[in-house]
């Protein structure tokens, strides 16, 4: 809850023991008063949002004092004195003339860019923000989304330009899809590269877990710097093809104690449905166009009208707590927090508890050229999964039938009501089964423990002060564990008489890094240079679990264990003169052993340019435009994390228990060879970057715009392989080239800053397209390309397409032909090459689900002790394919013989007697804009004189969204929508105290 507060917590921890010294002051100040004549001054301090600052020094002429709780300061100074200092941490110190106005002075002070604001944090070191050359954004706890915050993605969602989080659901801990700049390869990651104070973390998922980032508890969280062009992002090599997000937690600070204490709770509602039949409807469909035998399949004795969606979703209520201690301990800096969160889902039985503790220590050493900077963190999370394969049963069972019945024929099933086989009286095997009874009788639970820590040694050497080593030793460590059962009663297995599986997975990453850096200040220039060495190794183990379903089984592929090491070399040099024209290189040398010694290395460099035009003396003076910085940056980044740690090498996979041989009576695993390639290597993108920022009204307002171009090549990608040549279905290669082309703009602005009232307002927006320039090695005029995006409906059917000069993924469908009416005629499409037949040559590229516009948008307001503030993101252009409908908005989808599934309400508008898979009806624009968080918060401040200072807020998150979109929610990575765990909408209310 500490990202309640409008100001950055590292100040506000500091003020505390700031009052303290003021008084120190005021005393010696007294003792060293005179009998000059003296003169009466007084006033008010606030900071840049009208908050009033406890403890800011105020210094003239030998005379001293410091505010007070309210900002307000008075005090006696000599006779003449023209002007008082104003100084406080982490803010930029003041002198302000009192000539002629001794009383009533308000003085606003602005925070200091060298501690705050302007630094930020870039691979292995920092810089100042005026000083970047490379595509580089910074936000810190102030401004960072509120509510019930899980993982640590939703803090900055809708932020950040060229950034594109999109929610993976509405599961507890789920996760999303990051996108920086959009996405770089086919089938290698796409995902940024994460580094949590100095680790890199490992973007695999952690079996037992939703969310791997959901283990590192939001509250503990300082800042996120994003790297996004090359020139940025090229000092971490072959990793940073997909920018590189550096996450810092909070540290402790020197002064006395601190304690923080917040509570949250949370109240989550479904905002909605999947539009279906009801059951007066499906009947009346059955009746008009079912068989006798299906008609009878409806008991009208005992006619049920169950809303099934209803029935699997509920009213979820969450909590979060924690309580955070900071300070310092005869110079030991230090902060500890301990986390519990609570977090019901909307589906029913869905569960996540986390329980966090976090320890920062600061300390120096060997006066003060040792710095130590001890980072840990660690939790647990445990997790009840709830069956998801619930949510398609909720939209396609018969709404006729109850959801309890106690006895069935011959057959107990938990007494919930299901599909039976008219012969045998069990389970019908290809009936959907009863949404309730797989939420509630499938046991699904995960365990995991996760542990991120690392030491960091900087060491300032005594006879090169300029020069400085820097050790960095660190882990990630996960291991995690799980059951799923399922009762003998569940339909779902009932004839394995039951099942009872168990896994269980151990993650090990461990850091080495080690660098030097050396900084000068030279007469008219000043240069920085950075070399260093970098080893990360990760193992990955799976040991082997039988699965008790009356075979004893044990799972393909277990146990299982797997391991890759990257050995790294990297240099930079800043160079700067007259603090205007700045330079950067960087080269980074990578070796990983995913690929074979021939082609295990390579070398990825950078170089950019900045010109801080607004330092040039013709603009020095200017009053509106006070700041103005060229940047123009080119580099080469890798790309190495395909999924696969031995992809050049020839190796075998055990065959699962359905694909056993039988020799006699006895059934043995076989092993099938895996496609592979020997000569595979580095994926490499070439970014071409170039930005401007202005700063205006003494950066009151700044605004930034950078235009930016991406080139991969030597994709790695899957590709299928012609039948006969291999054993193989298809192969992981290097083939192909995609271009990534856009434009970023941001703009930041303190609309109103007056003593009692702040509106600040931030907007972001992001013109990005993805286009595929070449997809094999040997040119084919006849290749459609490769199709991509398997949908539910048939066996293999696929709805998507990569093919050269269009996006990736793009729909490749049929044209829908439509009558007088504007109603689709079922079958009939349009013949695109005008040979008189439809047929597979007419389905063309239709659209992408990727926006080509992205928006945010986040406005603050504060009076007096009242804050306001809301978030909100726009997608333009982008496309979903609605599956949904497509799957079950024919009369086909109830067309079985001894059981009856429902159908979406779209059945009524098409009547489609049979599915239209590749329609491009049901292609849809997806285009809408959300309002992602509606904050309220009230500083109530000391509750007595000593007592703790209180803070309230309230916080809607989901609060509304617009579109045309007729499916469920028009946000879906990858553009196919089907079975969707709705995200809901979370009413929250808070309190945080501080002590």
């Amino acid at each position: 809850m500490g990202f309640f507060y409008k100001k950055e917590y590292k100040l506000v921890v500091f003020r505390r023991v700031m009052m303290m010294a003021a008084c120190l002051f005021l005393a010696f100040s007294s003792v060293l008063a005179t009998s000059t004549a003296a003169i009466a001054v007084s006033g008010r301090v606030v900071d840049s949002g009208g908050e009033p600052m406890i403890g800011v020094s105020v210094v003239a002429n030998g005379a001293a004092t410091a505010t007070d709780e309210n900002g307000a300061f008075s005090m006696n100074v000599p006779d003449g004195t023209a002007s008082l200092t104003f100084s406080f941490v982490g803010f930029v110190t003041q002198t302000v003339s009192i000539v002629g106005r001794p009383t009533g002075i308000e003085i606003v002070l602005l925070e200091n860019g060298e501690l705050l604001d302007e630094v930020v944090v870039i691979g292995y070191g920092t810089a100042k923000k005026s000083d970047l050359t490379g595509a580089v954004t910074a936000i810190s706890s102030k401004d960072f989304n509120t509510g019930p915050i899980v993982s640590a993605q939703q803090l900055i969602s809708g932020k950040v330009a060229g950034v594109q989080i999109t929610s993976n659901g509405g599961a507890p801990g789920a996760g999303a899809r990051i996108r920086i700049r959009g996405g770089s390869s086919l089938n290698a990651s796409n995902d940024p590269l994460i580094v949590v104070d100095g680790v890199p973390l490992d973007n695999n998922g952690i079996s037992g877990s939703g969310n791997a980032l959901s283990l590192i508890n939001p509250n503990d969280i300082e800042s996120f710097n994003i790297l996004k062009d090359a020139s940025a992002t090229a000092i971490y090599g072959a990793r940073a093809s997909n920018g590189v997000i550096i996450i810092t937690t909070k540290k402790g600070t020197s002064d006395k104690l601190h304690i923080e204490l917040s509570t949250l709770h949370s109240y989550a509602i479904r905002t909605g449905g999947v539009d279906v039949l009801s059951a007066a409807e499906f009947k009346s469909v059955i009746d008009s166009n079912g068989t006798a035998s299906q008609r009878k399949l409806i008991d009208t004795t005992n006619l049920q009208n169950t809303d099934w969606q209803n029935v699997i979703y509920r009213a979820a209520y969450s909590h979060d707590n924690n309580v955070s201690f900071s300070g310092g301990i005869k110079g030991l800096p230090y902060r500890l927090s301990l986390g519990y969160m609570n977090q019901n889902g909307i589906l029913r039985t869905d569960n996540l508890q986390r329980t966090s503790v976090a320890l920062n220590l600061n300390p120096m050493f060997m006066q003060d050229h040792l710095a130590v900077n001890l980072n840990f963190k660690g939790s647990q999370a445990q997790s009840h999964f709830a069956d998801q394969g619930a949510i398609g049963s909720a939209v396609f069972f018969d709404p006729t039938k109850p959801v309890y019945a106690p006895t069935q024929n011959e057959v107990e099933l938990g007494g919930y009501y299901e599909w039976l086989d008219p012969a045998t009286h069990k389970p019908n095997t290809l009936a959907v089964r009863n949404p309730l009874s797989l939420l509630e009788q499938k046991q699904d639970n995960g365990t995991v423990q996760r542990s991120i820590g690392n030491v960091q040694l900087d060491y300032k050497l005594p006879f090169l002060p300029n020069l400085h080593a820097n050790l960095n030793v660190g882990y990630d460590f996960s291991k995690s564990e799980g059951t799923v059962v399922w009762p003998a009663t569940a339909a779902a297995v009932y004839n394995l008489k039951g099942t009872n599986s168990q896994y269980s997975q151990t993650k090990f990453n461990k850091l080495l890094e080690y660098y030097m850096r050396y900084a000068k200040e030279l007469k008219n220039s000043n240069f920085d240079l950075t070399a260093g060495y970098t080893y990360q190794d990760w193992v990955r183990e799976n040991p082997a679990y039988p699965t008790v379903n009356g075979t004893g089984t044990v799972p393909a592929g277990l146990p299982y264990k797997t391991q890759n090491t990257l050995v790294s070399f990297f240099g930079r040099a800043n160079y700067s003169i007259a603090n205007r024209y700045l330079l950067t290189a960087t080269v980074r040398r990578d070796g990983s052993s995913r690929f074979s010694p021939d082609n295990r290395w390579g070398t990825f460099p950078s170089v950019a340019f900045a010109w801080k035009i607004g330092d040039e003396g013709f603009l020095r003076e200017n009053r509106i435009l006070t700041d103005l910085k060229l940047r123009i940056g080119y580099g080469i980044t890798g790309q190495q994390d395909i999924g696969s740690d031995y992809p050049y090498l020839a190796r075998y996979t055990v065959s699962d228990s359905s694909a056993m041989y039988q020799l006699g009576n006895q059934y043995y695993f076989t092993l099938r060879p895996e496609g592979y390639d020997a000569n595979i290597k580095w994926e490499e993108t070439a970014t071409y970057n170039a930005g401007l920022d202005f700063g205006f009204l003494e950066n009151r307002i700044t605004f930034s715009a950078d235009a930016y171009f991406k080139k991969t090549k030597d994709l790695l990608a899957f590709i299928p392989v012609p039948i006969g040549s291999n054993l193989t279905n298809g192969i992981l290669t290097n083939v192909g080239n995609i271009e990534n082309r856009g434009v970023e703009l941001s703009l930041s602005a303190a609309v109103i800053n007056t003593k009692n009232f702040r509106w600040d307002a931030n907007f972001n927006a992001t013109f990005n397209k993805s286009t595929i320039t070449n997809l094999s090695k040997v040119q084919d005029e006849t290749s459609i390309g490769v199709l991509v995006g398997g949908i539910s409906g048939g066996v293999g059917n696929n709805v998507q397409i990569h093919t050269v000069d269009y996006s990736p993924y793009s729909f490749y469908v049929y044209e829908q032909t439509y009558d007088e009416a504007g109603k689709p005629i079922e079958g009939v499409y349009v013949d695109r090459n005008a040979d008189g037949v439809v047929n597979e040559s007419d389905k063309y590229r239709y659209q992408s689900p990727d926006p080509s516009i992205f928006l945010g948008f986040s406005s603050n307001f504060a009076y007096k002790k009242l804050t306001f503030g809301f978030v909100t993101r726009a997608n333009l252009g982008n496309y979903v394919y609605n599956n949904v409908n497509s799957s079950t908005g024919s009369y086909q989808s109830f067309g079985f013989p001894n059981y009856l599934g429902n159908m979406s309400a779209n059945v009524l508008e098409t009547k489609f007697k049979k599915y239209q898979y590749w329609s491009d009806y049901y292609v849809e624009n997806a285009s809408f804009l959300k309002v992602d968080n509606i904050s309220l918060g009230y500083n109530v401040g000391k509750l007595t004189p000593r007592g703790p200072e209180l803070r309230l807020s309230a916080n809607v998150q989901n609060a509304f969204i617009f579109s045309n979109y007729s499916g469920l929610d028009p946000e879906r990575a990858g553009g196919i929508d089907n079975n969707f765990y709705p995200n809901p909408r979370t009413y929250s209310l808070g309190a945080n105290f501080r002590f």
